[in-house]
């Protein structure tokens, strides 16, 4: 059996529209397919530093996010080791992304970075959005992602199946009242709830 310890992140903000594509990702990967034993899922969040010490047990991790990489809404990028660093930071779009960069520095000083680094990540379209869901064109590259993903898993020996009825629901790893379905179903209008902020505290005009 393959011993290479995998790790398989999710990070960002399920909250800011397209800042949950990485979460969204990592949940979809574990609903659709089962992986060896070797093979962690984590929703990591925003929860930065807490998230070391499974990156120290790593020896390879791949990492979904939304970056802000300059490019057109819904382009996705693989990087790819010693990248993975710089692209995490090129420009950050909320602490989440600085968190994690603390997280790749602190491996590194310790000894522990996992061997192999992958990034998979989209840039997003619409972050100011506060109860929102991903953009169209960012969802449209989910299941490109996906595939990625999978191409490294059985790159690095721990291809994931197909779940079928035998292997069972997944476990969940995101709360159940911020799955995909219900959170975009029971979203409220702008409304009934607010959205950007109330401008009378933001400095904003009125409209």
């Amino acid at each position: 059996m393959n011993s290479k310890r995998i790790l398989i992140l999710g990070i960002g903000n399920l909250l800011w529209a397209d800042e949950g594509f990485g979460v969204r990702c990592v949940e979809a990967l574990n609903g659709g397919w089962v992986f060896p034993p070797q093979v962690t899922l984590i929703d990591g969040g925003t929860q930065g530093l807490y998230l070391l010490p499974y990156v120290q047990e790593a020896d390879c991790l791949l990492v979904f996010d939304a970056v802000d990489y300059g490019d057109p809404a819904g382009t996705l990028r693989e990087v790819v080791g010693d990248q993975v660093p710089r692209f995490m930071g090129a420009k950050k779009m909320s602490l989440h992304q600085t968190g994690f960069q603390e997280v790749l520095m602190a491996a590194e000083l310790t000894g522990k970075l996992p061997a192999e680094l992958v990034l998979i990540g989209v840039q997003p379209e619409e972050l100011e959005d506060y109860g929102g869901s991903l953009r169209d064109v960012v969802k449209a590259q989910m299941v490109p992602a996906l595939n990625l993903a999978l191409d490294w898993l059985e790159r690095w020996g721990a291809a994931g199946c197909l779940r079928d009825a035998a292997a069972g629901a997944a476990v969940a790893i995101t709360d159940a009242a911020l799955a995909i379905d219900v959170y975009e179903d029971e979203r409220p209008t702008a409304d009934q709830a607010c959205r950007l902020g109330d401008a009378r505290f933001l400095g904003q005009p009125a409209a």
